[in-house]
């Protein structure tokens, strides 16, 4: 499975609700088994589509864990990507889950709150100091104490801009912005100096473009939303002044990635984010534009860009604890997430490792390039989407959004409509 950006976007599929009359303890949040025993039993390790791909890294890694503690067993179980929030959400009714499961945030959060995902702060705290600030806090569920999954690989993407464009339109191709200030002024300038033929962005602003701009997305207990303060509608305000003149493309309403990532090829949008597989299609579909391409981080008001992190969680119910939170420590130790980083455009979690030669020396080619590029930016960076909050969700805002940019509705009453109906999602997950 290519690891890009858009590939852990993916993975996070919208949030499933779990009968909680099923699954246990309800709103705790488990955590309470005792991990302190010895580490022994047969335990089940369940990941997503990785077996066809990365099959003899996992086998040696299952492999040195049962050498490094005789008496343990791991049955590692690969699942289709596709479904996998039905799949944990059936295997979760039925008491089957497995003891360690592959889980992105918004798949942890309803296992979380149904008691069945171990609060590792109870049972593994002695393990935190290991890893990325931003990487064990994008384990935590809003309105539940404690962290519920070790982070596993993490990914970002910096932003390609055009610097043959920046150039035309009287702008430093050597200075690209950095700030939303900074972004929305050269997009102006842009725009008019081409009377329109280049737009500088090709999509609209999303969830994360709201935290990274510096609003509050989510109060602290995770009961409603508030990305429509003061600082949400600023942003929409300015988005639609970028669409009116046509600093923002006019086909973004309807974008999807790869349609905006045509139109960057083709030279009509002057910004796209991207990663190292991009570089190689510019290189051959795009010589020229390959020629003049920036590489910058993503735009922030908050000196945080995003990042998209996965994670291991450990069954709150297994019947070997000891076994589970080793196993899951040893997947997500170091030494083993930079092995597995060399074989995946992915990056480790754990302190230290983006300190590495690997992800700090360039050596003159375009994968090397974006992933120094990506991990610099990564040693800082946040989750910017909440957990809770699901495809449909999304789906909300970006209708809303739509409805300001056409003018129907004014950027405050958009977002107070978006965050209205998302508070109605929220409280139907139980």
């Amino acid at each position: 499975m290519p690891m890009s950006r858009r590939t852990l976007t993916a993975l996070a599929l919208t949030a499933f609700v779990l009968p909680l009359s099923a699954c246990g303890s309800g709103g705790d949040g488990g955590g309470s088994a005792d991990a302190s025993g010895r580490i022994e039993g047969d335990i089940t390790f369940q990941t997503w589509n990785l077996r066809a791909n990365y099959k003899d890294y996992f086998e040696g890694l299952i492999a040195d864990f049962e050498k490094k503690y005789p008496g343990t067993h791991v049955k590692w179980v690969d699942q289709p990507a596709e479904g996998d929030a039905d799949k944990i959400s059936a295997d979760a009714a039925a008491g089957t889950l497995p003891d360690v499961v592959n889980v992105s945030p918004d798949l942890l959060a309803p296992l979380a709150k149904a008691g069945l995902a171990t609060d590792l702060d109870k049972t593994a705290a002695q393990y935190k100091k290991e890893y990325l600030p931003g990487a064990w806090d994008g384990q935590r569920i809003p309105g539940l104490p404690g962290t519920y999954a070790f982070p596993w690989y993490l990914n970002t993407g910096p932003m390609f801009y055009n610097k043959a464009l920046f150039e035309e339109a009287g702008l430093d191709p050597d200075e690209p912005p950095t700030t939303y200030d900074e972004l929305f002024a050269d997009a102006l300038r842009m725009a008019k100096q081409s009377n329109g033929r280049v737009a500088t962005l090709g999509n609209v602003p999303t969830i994360e473009d709201f935290g990274r701009y510096g609003a509050s997305l989510m109060n602290e207990d995770g009961t409603a939303f508030t990305f429509n303060d003061a600082k949400g509608v600023e942003l929409l305000t300015k988005y639609k002044q970028l669409y009116d003149a046509k600093a923002l493309d006019p086909q973004a309403l309807t974008a999807t990635p790869e349609s905006t990532g045509k139109k960057f090829l083709t030279g009509a949008v002057a910004m796209n984010p991207g990663s190292a597989l991009d570089l190689e299609n510019f290189k051959k579909q795009a010589p020229s534009l390959y020629k003049n391409i920036g590489i910058t981080d993503q735009i922030s008001n908050t000196g945080h860009v995003n990042m998209y992190v996965m994670g291991l969680m450990v069954n709150a119910t297994t019947r070997h604890t000891p076994a589970a939170i080793a196993f899951a420590h040893f997947v997500t130790d170091a030494e083993n997430q930079m092995a597995f980083a060399k074989k995946v455009a992915i990056f480790p979690s754990t302190a230290g490792s983006l300190d590495d030669p690997y992800f700090t020396k360039e050596d003159g080619t375009d994968v090397t390039r974006v992933r120094v590029a990506a991990a610099k930016s990564l040693k800082t960076a946040v989750n910017y989407t909440p957990v809770l909050f699901s495809d449909q969700m999304k789906t909300v805002l970006r209708n809303e959004v739509a409805k300001a940019l056409q003018g129907k509705e004014s950027p405050k009453a958009a977002l107070d409509n978006a965050v209205k109906a998302c508070d109605r999602l929220l409280k139907q997950q139980g």
